[in-house]
């Protein structure tokens, strides 16, 4: 695709137009503060996400404006409130780009994309207005997966991880043990609510060392949790159908004939009819 950068650039002054005759006219665009904004803009970044995992480059585009009009919607509200605009957005994040990227628009080598990582995680927490510690740039609020993943690539910018990616194994062995004796324990415990917390805490580090483990071969653990859910999903759907088109109820059915039905979704997803 040929870059046109006059169209580009009027495109998107026509949507900062449009983003002002809105904020005037429309009631419910000028209703709209911060705040109310805020679940709608998290709900449109999973729509993306969605586009992202399914392939879906024709939705795509429509989803990143989605969440393009969320940016220029903050942006308006900042304006309103002599706060920032969106030139001060576009200026914070060039000059952020620039300041991040010694070894594009400096003189500064690197040799591969873990070292670009690395400088970037380090001279974050060197800006006056950067992060205060290591992992401060993650998130309270992102999934869990997702947040156990940054804060452990945070770590190793600054170097600390795994001398060698396999010594990871020994730690989720580990853990695993400690989650299955948690749960054995649990069984006879006089202290129900204690020994649930307990295996709880034990679950929590396993899935942390699998995380960690996904991450050290170049996985990402909620891109492959994201698509064994939709699996899942396929292949239970796929059951349900068949169930009902026999007449059945899948509470009435043994597991055995349940599995039958599953199999044939996996043969079918095989030959890419499910």
């Amino acid at each position: 695709m040929k870059i046109d950068r006059k169209r580009q650039l009027e495109s998107f002054g026509k949507l900062l137009d449009i983003m002002d005759q809105l904020r005037e006219k429309c009631p419910w665009d000028r209703k709209q503060t911060l705040e109310s904004l805020r679940p709608q803009t998290i709900e449109e970044t999973y729509e993306l996400s969605d586009a992202i995992l399914k392939g879906e480059l024709d939705n795509l585009s429509k989803e990143l404006g989605d969440l393009l009009l969320h940016v220029v919607f903050y942006a308006k509200i900042g304006e309103e409130k002599n706060s920032f605009d969106i030139a001060d957005v576009c200026e914070r994040l060039c000059n952020k780009l620039i300041y991040r990227h010694p070894h594009v628009f400096g003189s500064v080598e690197v040799e591969n994309a873990e070292q670009v990582k690395q400088n970037w995680e380090q001279l974050k927490t060197k800006e006056k207005d950067g992060n205060k510690s290591v992992l401060s740039g993650v998130p309270e609020g992102l999934p869990s997966v997702i947040k156990a993943f940054r804060m452990q690539e945070k770590a190793r910018a600054v170097g600390f991880d795994w001398v060698e990616k396999k010594e990871v194994w020994e730690k989720v062995e580990e853990e695993l043990v400690e989650f299955k004796q948690a749960l054995l324990a649990q069984e006879g415990s006089a202290d129900a609510r204690q020994a649930q917390k307990e295996s709880q805490g034990e679950l929590g580090d396993l899935l942390f060392a699998i995380i960690n483990a996904s991450r050290l071969y170049g996985l990402d653990p909620d891109t492959a949790l994201e698509s064994t859910c939709a699996k899942f999903r396929r292949r239970f759907g796929y059951l349900e159908e068949q169930t009902i088109k026999k007449g059945k109820n899948l509470k009435d059915m043994t597991l055995a004939q349940m599995e039958e039905y599953w199999e044939e979704a996996k043969d079918l997803e095989k030959e890419g009819r499910l």
